[in-house]
């Protein structure tokens, strides 16, 4: 028995992801998203857990409950994704636009690790769980990340595994420098704004001569960065000798005071 169609419905967005919706149609009902989807009898609490994939049968229900086509409401889960983009894509929400969530939305491109400025409204996209009004981050290490994740969305839209391997190759080194332990896709999608805009930061960095920049990281790391390093070259060994080399050289003809000064 399908459930009585809502006495309100809700137009859903472009880019709009289905908890969002499900949230403006359940906040129309004069309902919270629990009691929503409780009376639509679909087994679950959360409507993030629809976001990357609702069966028929949910479609049908939430469909005729809000008075659209089931088409629509498929529309607002994520499609397809190769494994790279996939784990580029957090699967609950870390950041957020302030001034388009006071409005109630919820949209797809804020779970990727490579949004970081509102499409609808410009704003700069914050962490959810992170310092609001916090430690202030540097402006010309804002401007980095933000490139940086220009160039991570070019890589990931383009599919360019070659590129996208560059760009994690460069996040993966960087974060172990902040001693973040963990995936390099996950520090991307981090409730922390320095880890994720330094990783950012890194890609950018990465494009003008990489090869230096980590040799000059490269002097006096830890040894988790050591493994890191050692991580992120390990399909390209002649890299990480190259950037031995490099590191050796520089130490030698700026000496060690002046070394130590770059970390």
């Amino acid at each position: 028995m399908k459930p009585h169609p809502l006495p309100k419905t809700v137009a859903p967005l472009p880019d709009e992801l289905l908890s969002g919706w499900l949230s403006r149609l359940a906040a129309a009902n004069y309902c919270d998203d629990a009691e929503l989807l409780a009376h639509l009898r679909i087994d679950t609490a959360h409507g993030t857990a629809l976001d990357f994939n609702v069966d028929a049968a949910a479609a049908a229900k939430i469909a005729n409950a809000a008075r659209v086509n089931p088409d629509v409401v498929r529309s607002l889960t994520f499609p397809a994704m190769t494994p790279r983009e996939a784990s580029l894509t957090a699967q609950m929400p870390f950041q957020h636009c302030m001034q388009c969530a006071r409005e109630g939305l919820s949209l797809r491109h804020w779970r990727r690790a490579w949004a970081f400025d509102c499409q609808v409204c410009g704003t700069r996209l914050v962490q959810t769980l992170g310092k609001d009004g916090g430690e202030q981050m540097p402006e010309k290490l804002i401007n980095r990340a933000r490139h940086g994740a220009a160039r991570l969305e070019y890589a990931a839209r383009l599919r360019s595994l070659r590129q996208l391997r560059r760009a994690m190759r460069a996040v993966t080194f960087a974060i172990s420098l902040k001693a973040f332990r963990g995936d390099p896709a996950y520090a991307l999608q981090s409730h922390k704004p320095e880890v994720r805009l330094f990783g950012l930061a890194a890609i950018d960095a990465a494009r003008s001569r990489p090869l230096v920049k980590a040799a000059i990281s490269s002097s006096g790391i830890d040894d988790y960065a050591r493994v890191a390093l050692l991580r992120a070259f390990e399909k390209e060994p002649r890299l990480l000798v190259a950037v031995d080399h490099i590191a050796q050289r520089r130490a030698r003809s700026t000496g060690p005071t002046k070394a130590e000064s770059r970390n």
